[in-house]
């Protein structure tokens, strides 16, 4: 699949498109044989709903990709039904899953911009790129992005993990960038406020964009370099060193970039 992201339409002569449509922060998609499709149709796949957005996406092998929001009101028709996107894994295919994060978080921010953070005026679209102009005082809005970090922790033959407040399944250490830090200098505060130990030999591991509801998230791994561990009890409340064969039973999901790293452990640290 080949998805070139645009802000502007390309005219073309009408043909099938791919519909991003949300209720809320739910996708609607077609049910066949076990899999989730998302729509791809040249007539309207909401009939009788009002669009309350509509923001065009890009071209997926040519074919227009548009993102819509519709009412929590409308139903959906028979065959298809709304998921939430986490419970979407491994039942869209993996570049359409990209482009329906990409849409929901369009989605998103259009709708938590419609006024100006300087002035307070109502914003319009703005015709050649995805952002929002002050018609008053001229202040553009660009969809918002936050960084974090996050980053897989060895000893030896051991990985740390940790639970979070509120939260079943053990993961690794993450926290977003704040103003004014590096990414390097962002990861070390975050171990040492959650943990409380030091860290040594970071390594870039790659990136996600995390669409829940606007993070990118920064993937690294590194060394332990000294310490004990001291759980802050406020983010985290359990931390422990695990070795690749015993492992908790309750992990991150392997499509998130947090499943990735504990896959990577796995792989390479496995006896």
């Amino acid at each position: 699949m080949n998805f070139v992201p645009e802000a502007v339409p390309v005219p073309q002569a009408g043909g099938p498109a791919y519909w991003f449509v949300f209720r809320r922060e739910e996708l609607l998609v077609c049910l066949e044989s076990g899999l989730a499709v998302i729509p791809y149709t040249a007539d309207n796949p909401v009939p009788g709903a009002e669009m309350i957005r509509k923001i065009y996406l890009g071209r997926l092998d040519g074919s227009p990709c548009y993102a819509v929001e519709v009412s929590s009101a409308w139903c959906p028709l028979p065959g298809t039904e709304f998921r939430g996107l986490r419970k979407l894994s491994g039942l869209v295919e993996e570049g359409l899953f990209k482009i329906a994060g990409r849409a929901g978080q369009l989605l998103h921010w259009d709708s938590t911009h419609q006024y100006c953070g300087r002035c307070g005026a109502p914003t319009e679209t703005k015709a050649d790129e995805h952002a929002r102009l002050c018609p008053l005082c001229g202040l553009t809005g660009y969809p918002r992005i936050s960084p974090a970090v996050i980053c897989l922790i060895t000893r030896g033959k051991q990985v740390l993990l940790v639970r979070r407040a509120g939260m079943q399944y053990y993961s690794v250490i993450a926290g977003f960038v704040e103003p004014g830090e590096s990414l390097e200098e962002c990861l070390r505060r975050e171990v040492r406020e959650e943990v409380g130990i030091e860290i040594t030999n970071i390594n870039y591991f790659g990136s996600q964009p995390w669409p829940f509801p606007h993070s990118l998230m920064v993937a690294f791994t590194a060394c332990y370099a000294g310490g004990d561990l001291a759980v802050d009890m406020v983010e985290i409340v359990e931390a422990g060193w695990y070795t690749a064969g015993n492992l908790p039973g309750c992990l991150p999901p392997h499509f998130s970039i947090a499943g990735k790293l504990v896959n990577w452990f796995v792989d390479n640290f496995a006896e």
